[in-house]
């Protein structure tokens, strides 16, 4: 199968809301993204982490962009639009990495011994760098929105 979707992990948002009262607190910059290629196949309903099935095989790193991931950085949650909770970030930069096929991105917490997963982001198509500059630019809505009054 393959990445056909970006979503964010119902487990760990569950987790969240119940009694479990998982701490994820979205405006820490501990938070990593790692790259995997297009043979993964998420399930937003079932997967739980990074590192655990199907995202402990087919990770994407090299020179530039180490396993595991980066930091994302500039984290912020904001009211945008209204009725809408958004979470944003630095869009990703790094420079001088060498990567092959890098389809999705997926954010987790790396500062809990879970590394819980929160979302994941598809890029629709593969992207290589040689010694170049891996970029992911945000959108408008930032990395992800969740409307709060459908």
């Amino acid at each position: 199968m393959t990445v056909t979707a970006s979503g964010l992990f119902l487990p760990t948002f569950r987790d969240l809301l119940d009694t479990t009262q998982l701490a994820i607190d979205l405006d820490l910059e501990t938070h990593k993204g790692a790259l995997f290629s297009d043979t993964v196949t998420p399930n937003f309903s079932s997967d739980t982490a990074y590192a655990v099935a199907p995202y402990n095989a087919n990770e994407v790193s090299g020179t530039g962009w180490a396993s595991g991931g980066v930091a994302l950085v500039g984290t912020a949650l904001s009211e945008s639009p209204t009725g809408s909770l958004m979470f944003d970030a630095t869009d990703v930069s790094e420079t001088v990495t060498t990567l092959t096929n890098a389809e999705c991105y997926l954010l987790y917490a790396d500062a809990l011994a879970g590394n819980n997963a929160i979302c994941l982001v598809d890029f629709t198509t593969a992207y290589s760098t040689v010694g170049g500059t891996f970029a992911i630019t945000w959108a408008a809505t930032g990395v992800f929105a969740i409307d709060l009054t459908p």
